[in-house]
């Protein structure tokens, strides 16, 4: 599929692209090769071919769900400026 100049900076205004009147040849055969592959892929048969959701049906292994932590929340609270009910209050900054 070729494109027209016309095409091309319609592209590029849509894109938000100012691109130059000399720029535009090199664009309208970049993007007239991508359509191009874009096609030849969309002819090859696909009707046998299993969808995959990833390349490896391999399934991660998952660490189990406990605590390694302390609770350090008192600990953090008696550093912090200000807090009060077990919330860090800071100061407005937005009016």
């Amino acid at each position: 599929m070729t494109l027209e100049k016309k095409t091309v900076h319609d592209i590029a205004r849509l894109a938000r692209l100012k691109i130059d009147d000399a720029e535009v040849e090199k664009y309208r055969s970049e993007l007239s090769n991508i359509l191009a592959l874009v096609e030849q892929m969309d002819a090859c048969d696909t009707t046998n071919v299993e969808a995959m959701t990833h390349p490896f049906d391999a399934t991660l292994r998952l660490r189990a769900d406990q605590v390694t932590e302390v609770n350090n929340r008192e600990k953090f609270q008696a550093l912090a400026p200000i807090s009060e009910d077990g919330l860090y209050l800071v100061p407005k900054v937005i009016d």
